[in-house]
């Protein structure tokens, strides 16, 4: 199978994921306030349990379950925000270069620089532990990667021959972009919004499990958070910890190898990298 191939097989398997996370949301009912009796307490794996009940006896499949939705939801919807911001950075600084040009990428590399996780946790304690003020604060900090790729590949396609004829045409600037430049960049700003979904995922799971997590939806971080505060992993109890860990870890991966197998495909420099 060619390297484009792999990468199509990929992307369509990560949206079977989605869906997959999506329905299982659905029918799999879970109910927070619901709780077990005294004997269901920190049960083990069971048929009846897979991954066990929590410290006060509810089923920790259904909670895992139920946590993916908004994990995925914050590393999707900070995805979207930050390629939103970063490709258009990328294509006006490099569309137009000159003095923006470099201001923008001045921009740009501040927020490189930033510590990004203390500042996270600084403003969600200024605006409260909510889910869309994780969405919008992850989404504004995760911009700078995508607007450096896109501004390189900008560079590029500005010199190409079709634009110059399109320009002799008397084609506007803004035609140019957005019927032109802003297609050919379109794939390699998806390959790179997935990395950022990717982080966005982690990143979230890290503010959850420090406690700064929104106490109306829970995810697969919050479960780590209750998991560490009652010392299951003290008394033996490390089916409250693996399930939420794994889950975190093996999606973060799967992310990071789709975004990764996508920039093999439409990044020739990264190309021989992934073959």
């Amino acid at each position: 199978m060619s390297l484009r191939g792999k990468a199509i097989v990929l992307f369509v398997s990560f949206a079977m994921l989605l869906v997959i996370f999506v329905l299982a949301s659905i029918l799999i009912p879970y109910d927070s306030r619901h709780f077990g009796l005294p004997e269901e307490i920190l049960l083990p794996p069971s048929l009846e349990h897979p991954f066990g009940t929590d410290e006060v006896g509810r089923d920790l499949f259904a909670q895992c379950i139920y946590g993916s939705r908004a994990s995925l939801l914050v590393g999707v919807l900070a995805g979207l925000l930050s390629a939103l911001i970063g490709t258009g950075v990328g294509l006006l600084a490099g569309y137009y270069g000159g003095r923006a040009g470099e201001f923008l990428m001045r921009v740009t590399d501040a927020f490189l620089v930033i510590p990004s996780l203390p500042l996270v946790l600084i403003l969600l304690f200024l605006l409260g532990p909510r889910l869309d003020h994780t969405i919008l604060i992850l989404g504004l900090l995760g911009w700078p990667g995508i607007s450096r790729v896109v501004r390189s590949q900008v560079l590029s396609f500005r010199e190409r021959l079709f634009v110059e004829r399109v320009k002799s045409l008397g084609a506007s600037d803004l035609h140019v972009i957005s019927h032109h430049i802003l297609p050919a960049v379109m794939p390699i700003a998806t390959a790179n919004t997935i990395l950022v979904s990717a982080v966005a995922i982690l990143s979230e799971s890290t503010i959850s499990f420090l406690g700064l997590g929104d106490p109306l939806h829970l995810s697969w971080g919050t479960i780590l958070h209750f998991s560490f505060s009652t010392g299951a992993l003290n008394i033996g109890a490390y089916w409250y910890s693996l399930p939420p860990g794994m889950l975190i870890m093996l999606t973060t991966l799967y992310f990071t190898f789709v975004g990764n197998r996508l920039n093999a495909v439409f990044n020739p420099r990264s190309r021989e990298r992934w073959i």
